[in-house]
């Protein structure tokens, strides 16, 4: 699950890391639905979709990179539920960027999010960054600018712990 404000590279970062059929994201399904990636109004459909498609994936045994804001943690423990139930491990990767750096990518951007949006959004992630690891995620990585453009991913098998 990547987590982080709009404009903190969470998309660009998915794009370089994994394979295009890998990642979920939550502007993908509002545009699979409405054409139009931005349209907050379809989000609740959005969400549905994603879910369903993470659902899917994960009970086919599928890698799969939920790629939404994720900042709250009613919005995160569906997530979580979902692998557990699929008997996969979870690992939130949260972008800690600074907010100068979302909002000056968010104006570099095709789809500008409106920036008092980012703002509340980058609020969301300071309250993240404290309650974050008691929310059963078995890996929490953080990266900030530097960690986010040098990380290597390697995706490997994780064993169960014998019961």
């Amino acid at each position: 699950m990547l987590v982080g404000p709009a404009g903190c590279g969470k998309s660009s970062f998915a794009a370089r890391h994994f394979k295009p059929a890998q990642i979920v994201s939550s502007d993908q399904c509002r545009a699979m639905i409405c054409d139009d990636s931005g349209d907050q109004r379809v989000t609740p459909l959005a969400f549905e979709l994603m879910h369903s498609i993470i659902e899917m994936r994960l009970g086919l045994g599928r890698l799969t990179v939920a790629d939404a804001t994720s900042l709250k943690r009613e919005d995160r423990r569906p997530l979580i539920d979902l692998a557990r139930r699929a008997g996969f491990n979870t690992v939130a990767m949260i972008f800690n960027i600074p907010l100068a750096v979302c909002l000056a990518r968010n104006a570099r951007r095709k789809r500008v999010v409106p920036p008092d949006a980012i703002t509340f959004q980058y609020d969301l992630l300071l309250k993240t960054l404290s309650g974050i690891s008691r929310e059963g995620f078995h890996k929490v990585w953080m990266l900030d600018e530097i960690a986010a453009s040098q990380a290597h991913i390697k995706i490997t098998r994780w064993a169960r712990p014998a019961a």
